[in-house]
């Protein structure tokens, strides 16, 4: 990136949304109050921030009660990892319907002693007893989203006591008060969150419980408690963290499952385990990005920037319609890849090294058309030879993490263990039912997953810490922060602002086939006529306006250390630090 320039202002980004906030819209008053918020410029902004500098350490969260949590820990003496526990935990306070106990953790970690990178994979596993022939004997063709059946063991809390183990320097019972303390005493909702809190009562009886207030969801304000969650905590820190999979916790959760027709037993939690892996990467115009391999889709923004790698995207103009047309086609060529390859390698084979290689990065590369959209897409040959959230910290010694975790869904599976004040995932769903997929449903196995937390580095030194949330987008929301900071040199918080473009429809990993080009959805901020040229071009382009993921991130500059952090304004949180 020799034409870095992020510490100067970007007319381009900052010309970004222009007008905007000048629109009418849609007014919501806060609970109890006369302020009143534009519904439709939250929910559609992608404004100019500043980009937040310090030197000591800094935590970037979707939530600002989150990150200052966070910061106040590393204030104390905590690490970059104590921080990142103690915001995902108020996280799943403050966003319940994202993140929280129930669901996943994904994690990719520079520590300053070792000099190196370590990745973690908490993601659960399926229930023993759940397996393709009971599936079948249900006559099930897919796996019900809101439903026991759903569920693998949640790996969240086996992510926090990973990470600890090696990381940590401040006691659970630190990074668990502020959690506890809100919990107990409220919190006024933010406007953003407030919309994502939306849910049908009736259906799924301790959700209501747990998550409505006077019987309806917590408006923009309204102060919400939640005191089950607080005393899932308080147990924590009383009995060790093993004891959500071999005590108190399991029991009940596994209580929970046996009312509910669900298939956990006492031994699914007591033979989980968080992984230490090793991050795969790819060099990218001189940086090294890193992800997590498999069974997560980490792997498909390696593949999306092996074939941009191809083409001078820097000399294009950002977000034209050249520059949009060469991300859709590598997209698309990475996503049918995906939708047959990724998969748990404990079970299948999956050829990572072949898939993020140069060489099939160039080889893929040759089939996109500049001028016209690919209407048939296939996956490469391989030969065998045998809603989400994320958040990044960094500390005063050089340590630093990229966080991502998730229920999946928005509530998961909408279904929440008695007085434990969070629901369990439903990321069991990703399993195919085709026995003959790599990515089938089998006992005790992880299925293929979305959530994937990134990290920079550049001669064999940390540079960038990033993520951005929003499901299959992911991979897509990864490549496009990519090329506005390597190609296009924007800072980290315009990196995140520019308006973005998501494809979807390509095939996935449960079976379904793309069809035709798929769709383009596009963000406020596109002119008509780059629509036009698109469509030109043979995309199918949406008039439906999107918002599309969640980003976070922090780039780090040497002599002095210094921390450059960026927020997603299409959330509600915010880059801390001191």
């Amino acid at each position: 990136m020799d034409r870095r320039t992020f510490m100067q202002l970007s007319a381009a980004a900052a010309a970004l949304g222009a007008g905007v906030l000048g629109e009418a819209g849609a007014q919501e008053t806060a609970a109890g109050g006369g302020m009143q918020v534009n519904l439709d410029i939250v929910n559609n902004r992608n404004q100019n921030r500043s980009t937040v500098a310090c030197r000591h350490g800094m935590v970037c969260t979707s939530q600002p009660l989150a990150s200052m949590a966070g910061v106040d820990i590393l204030k104390a003496g905590g690490s970059a990892i104590d921080a990142a526990i103690c915001a995902n935990s108020m996280l799943s306070l403050v966003e319940p319907m994202n993140c929280g106990p129930g669901g996943d953790l994904f994690a990719i970690v520079w520590s300053e002693k070792d000099q190196k990178l370590f990745g973690v994979n908490a993601s659960g596993r399926a229930p023993y007893a759940w397996n393709l022939e009971d599936a079948a004997k249900l006559g099930l063709k897919e796996i019900p989203s809101y439903s026991p059946l759903a569920w693998n063991v949640p790996g969240c809390v086996s992510g926090w006591d990973l990470l600890h183990g090696k990381f940590g320097r401040k006691d659970f019972a630190a990074l668990f008060a502020p959690v506890i303390q809100y919990a107990r005493e409220g919190f006024a909702v933010s406007p953003i969150i407030s919309l994502d809190w939306e849910f049908k009562p009736g259906s799924f009886a301790n959700l209501d419980k747990t998550f409505l207030v006077d019987g309806h969801t917590p408006r923009f304000g309204e102060i919400f408690t939640n005191p089950d969650l607080a005393a899932f905590y308080e147990i924590l820190v009383r009995d060790g963290l093993q004891a959500y999979y071999k005590g108190e916790i399991a029991e009940r959760i596994v209580k929970f499952s046996e009312a509910n027709e669900g298939k956990f037993a006492l031994r699914d939690f007591a033979d989980h385990e968080a992984n230490w892996v090793d991050p795969v990467g790819t060099n990218y115009r001189g940086y090294d990005v890193w992800e997590i391999p498999p069974n997560g889709q980490g792997i498909a923004v390696l593949q999306i920037l092996n074939i941009l790698e191809q083409f001078d995207i820097g000399s294009l103009q950002p977000n034209s319609a050249e520059h949009l047309h060469l991300f859709i086609e590598a997209k698309k060529l990475a996503y049918e890849d995906r939708a047959i390859y990724y998969a748990d390698p404990a079970f299948a084979d999956v050829p990572t090294p072949w898939l993020i290689s140069k060489d099939y990065g160039k080889e893929r590369a040759k089939l996109i058309d500049p001028n016209k959209a690919a209407q048939n897409v296939q996956p490469g040959q391989y030969e065998a030879k045998s809603e989400t959230i994320y958040l990044s910290a960094a500390d005063a010694d050089g340590n630093m993490v990229s966080f991502i975790q998730s229920l999946y869904h928005g509530w998961g599976s909408h279904l929440v263990p008695d007085g434990l004040g969070f629901p369990i995932q439903n990321r069991g769903e990703s399993f195919a039912l085709d026995p003959n997929h790599r990515n089938k449903l089998e006992p005790h196995k992880r299925p293929f997953h979305t959530i994937i937390p990134a990290f920079m580095t550049t001669g064999g030194r940390p540079k960038f810490a990033f993520g951005v949330m929003g499901g299959d987008f992911q991979p897509q929301g990864h490549s496009q922060v990519a090329m506005n900071m390597i190609d296009f040199g924007f800072s980290p918080q315009q990196a995140g602002e520019q308006p973005r473009v998501e494809h979807t429809g390509s095939s996935t990993q449960t079976g379904d086939k793309m069809r035709a080009s798929g769709s383009v959805r596009l963000e406020r901020g596109f002119s008509d006529e780059l629509r036009q040229k698109l469509t030109d071009m043979g995309h199918n382009v949406s008039r439906n306006i999107g918002a599309f993921g969640g980003y976070q991130s922090i780039w780090r500059e040497e002599e002095p250390l210094r921390y450059f952090g960026g927020s997603d304004p299409r959330k509600d949180g915010a880059s801390m630090g001191w």
